[in-house]
């Protein structure tokens, strides 16, 4: 898993969701809410964090959260010891994945700032 697990990105992700929030004019979501979402797509996470938007509105707070996270993600590294462990499986020869709810684009951006796209 990526986020909050090998990448210390929950408190930039919750932060955003609360930004985008206010953004679109809702009231700030409660910090512990928008952690609770973490590992969620997007669409969902935003859901259940402002419940009750018409649909259209997910997709502007979906924008104002992409502006957000696009404009701090660099903030963000990897858990202390990660990169040792990571290392180590792969001495091992075990295969490696990711289960991430980024996209495609979005996981290669953060896999190239944490030095992993080797």
């Amino acid at each position: 898993d990526w986020d909050g697990t090998l990448f210390d990105s929950t408190a930039l992700i919750a932060r955003c969701i609360q930004r985008a929030a206010v953004d679109i004019g809702e009231p700030e979501p409660e910090l512990e809410r928008a952690k609770y979402v973490i590992g969620l797509g997007l669409r969902d996470a935003l859901e259940h964090v402002v419940p009750g938007l018409s649909q259209d509105r997910y997709g502007e707070l979906g924008l104002r959260y992409r502006h957000h996270y696009l404009g701090s993600e660099h903030e963000v590294s990897l858990f202390d010891g990660s990169i040792e462990m990571l290392q180590a499986l792969k001495a091992r020869h075990h295969w490696l994945a990711v289960a991430t709810g980024k996209n495609r684009v979005g996981l290669d951006r953060v896999l190239a700032h944490a030095e992993l796209t080797k």
